[in-house]
C-alpha cells in the first residue's frame, strides 16, 4: 500500500521541522495516539488505539526517525502488534520546502498490515489509511500554523505593559531628554501659531487701510466712481479671503 499527499503549513520550515520532532505534538495529531515517549533521539514508544472496518485493536510499537536531514527531511520507520487483530508496520518520507513565509510538507508512505487485519481486504485498508494519514497530517498543520500566528502576534495589552515597564526603568538621563523633546515641540508649535496670528493681522489691517483709501477715492469719483472700485475693493476681499483660508 503506497500513499502520498502535499501539505502547505503558515509557519517556518524551523518551526515545522521542530514540531515533528515534538512528541507531545505528533501525540496529539495522531489519530487514537494514546501515549507517546521518546526513549531516544530518534526513537519513540507508541501505543495507539484504531479501528478499521469491524476490527478494532490497540498497537503497540516503536517508531524511529532515520535519514536526518535537518530542516529539510527525515524518514519514519513504525512497526506495532494489535494482538490477535495483526500487526501493522511501514515507513514514511517526509520533506520540507520554505516558499515564502510557509513551509510545503510533502510525504510518501508505504505500509503493510498481517493476520486478521489482512484478512478485511486491500481496498478497506487503504481507504482507512488514507484517511488517518489525512487526519494526522491536516491536524498537524493546523496545529503549527496556529501556533506560528500566535508567535506572530502581540497582544495590545502585553505590548502596552510593556511600554511602561519599559518607560519606568528608563536611566533618568533619557527620561529628562524624552521630556525636553516634548516642550521643544511644543514651543515650536506655538511660535507658529503666533507667527500666523500676527500674519493675518496684519493683513486685515492692510485690508482696512486700502478699504478707507478706496472710499474717499470713490467719493472723488476717481478712476470710474463708485462702482468700479465697490468691483475693486470686492475683489481685494476675495484675495484676503483666500490668503487667510
Amino acid at each position: 500500500m503506497d500513499m502520498e499527499g502535499t501539505y502547505r503549513i503558515p509557519a517556518p520550515r524551523e518551526e515545522v521541522w521542530k514540531a515533528l520532532n515534538d512528541p507531545d505534538i505528533l501525540r496529539e495529531c495522531i489519530p487514537g495516539c494514546e501515549s507517546l515517549e521518546m526513549t531516544s533521539p530518534t526513537e519513540m514508544q507508541a501505543a495507539v488505539t484504531s479501528k478499521i472496518g469491524p476490527v478494532k485493536a490497540k498497537f503497540k510499537g516503536t517508531v524511529t526517525l532515520q535519514d536526518l536531514n535537518p530542516p529539510e527531511s527525515y524518514t519514519i520507520v513504525g512497526e506495532g502488534k494489535g494482538g490477535v487483530a495483526g500487526f501493522a508496520k511501514g515507513s514514511a518520507g517526509v520533506h520540507l520546502t520554505q516558499e515564502g513565509d510557509e513551509t510545503v510538507l510533502t510525504y510518501t508512505a508505504k505500509a503493510q498490515v498481517g493476520g486478521k487485519l489482512a484478512q478485511l481486504g486491500s481496498r478497506l485498508i487503504d481507504s482507512t489509511a488514507r484517511k488517518m494519514a489525512d487526519e494526522f497530517f491536516g491536524s498537524f498543520s493546523e496545529k503549527v500554523g496556529a501556533s506560528g500566528a500566535q508567535q506572530d502576534t502581540l497582544d495590545p495589552g502585553v505590548a502596552s505593559e510593556a511600554k511602561r515597564i519599559a518607560t519606568e526603568h528608563l536611566p533618568e538621563d533619557a527620561v529628562n531628554a524624552l521630556h525636553d523633546a516634548e516642550a521643544a515641540v511644543e514651543h515650536a508649535v506655538e511660535e507658529v501659531y503666533h507667527k500666523a496670528e500676527d500674519a493675518l493681522h496684519d493683513v486685515e489691517e492692510g485690508y482696512h487701510k486700502a478699504e478707507e483709501k478706496l472710499e474717499v477715492a470713490a467719493g472723488k469719483g476717481a478712476y470710474g466712481g463708485p462702482m468700479v472700485w465697490g468691483l475693486v475693493a470686492l475683489g481685494a476681499l476675495i484675495i484676503v479671503l483666500a490668503l487667510m483660508s
